[in-house]
């Protein structure tokens, strides 16, 4: 086999390379706004009380009337950070409209709270985040990130799984908060 001929091929198999992560990558991103779950047929979301960082409770309930996005992610995610920018975003876009954004860490170990403490300083998060607390065994099996929508009577309208862009949050979150 001659130089050249070598070299076409390591430029395919680059090529090839670059075409399969560019697959993956709008495969990864791919739209996922829309297919709402009927309303007749949307089930009301359980009571969840999760433990705050810095204290206090988050409660479901609180948050009636409101359309409310539950993300489930960890510090350690890599697509939970790619989507966090798009998620904040929409957090404060819709938030004085009337969507509450709750952040439910998945991460584990023994500096947990300090962990997510310091990445959400660092990234400036703009809505609460939570624990699950050993009682509540929703977030189990969950592959993160996994984002839920409910909309203003908490029962669950769409579940996202993997990293969810702004303009699809941003869609879905304004068709729900337009709903009577």
């Amino acid at each position: 086999m001659n130089a050249n001929h070598r070299e076409d091929r390591v430029w395919l198999w680059m090529f090839l390379g670059a075409m399969a992560l560019l697959g993956a990558t709008r495969w990864h991103f791919s739209h996922q706004s829309g297919g709402f779950t009927p309303v007749a047929s949307r089930k009301a979301a359980p009571e969840v009380v999760l433990p705050q960082l810095g204290g206090g409770q988050w409660r479901l309930a609180d948050h009636r009337g409101q359309v409310v996005l539950v993300n489930y992610w960890a510090t350690w995610c890599g697509p939970c950070q790619e989507e966090l920018p798009g998620l904040m975003q929409v957090a404060r876009e819709a938030g004085p409209k009337g969507l509450a954004v709750v952040g439910v860490s998945l991460d584990s170990g023994p500096d947990t709270r300090a962990t997510v403490q310091q990445f959400v300083a660092a990234n400036r998060v703009p809505y609460p985040v939570a624990f699950p607390d050993a009682t509540w065994s929703g977030h189990a099996g969950v592959s993160i990130p996994t984002t839920v929508l409910l909309d203003r009577q908490g029962r669950v309208v769409k579940t996202y799984v993997g990293a969810v862009d702004h303009d699809d949050f941003a869609k879905d979150v304004a068709a729900l908060l337009a709903e009577s």
